[in-house]
C-alpha cells in the first residue's frame, strides 16, 4: 500500500492531482493498517482536499457557458451559465 506524505500547500494542486491525493488516502483508510493518529491526520487532509477539489469543479462550472439558440434552433451565440 502507498503511504502518502502531508501535502503542505493543497492550494497549488490541480484537481487531478488532489483527486489522486484523495484517493491514496482513501485507499489507506480502507486498508486498515494505519494507526489511529495516522487514520486522523489522513481524514483531516482528506477534508481539506475535498474542500479544494470543491472549490475548483465550482470554478470550473462558472466559466461553462451556455449556447443560445435562435428560433430557428441554429446557434446565435453563447452567455455565461451565471449571470453577473
Amino acid at each position: 500500500m502507498s503511504k502518502i506524505s502531508k501535502i503542505t500547500n493543497i492550494s497549488t494542486l490541480s484537481f487531478e492531482e488532489a483527486l489522486e491525493q484523495l484517493e491514496k488516502i482513501v485507499n489507506n483508510l480502507e486498508g486498515g493498517d494505519v494507526s489511529l493518529d495516522e487514520s486522523i491526520t489522513f481524514y483531516e487532509q482528506g477534508e481539506l482536499l475535498k474542500k479544494h477539489c470543491a472549490k475548483l469543479l465550482q470554478a470550473a462550472e462558472d466559466k461553462v457557458e451556455k449556447i443560445r439558440l435562435g428560433v430557428d434552433g441554429s446557434i446565435k451565440g453563447t452567455e455565461p451559465l451565471i449571470k453577473s
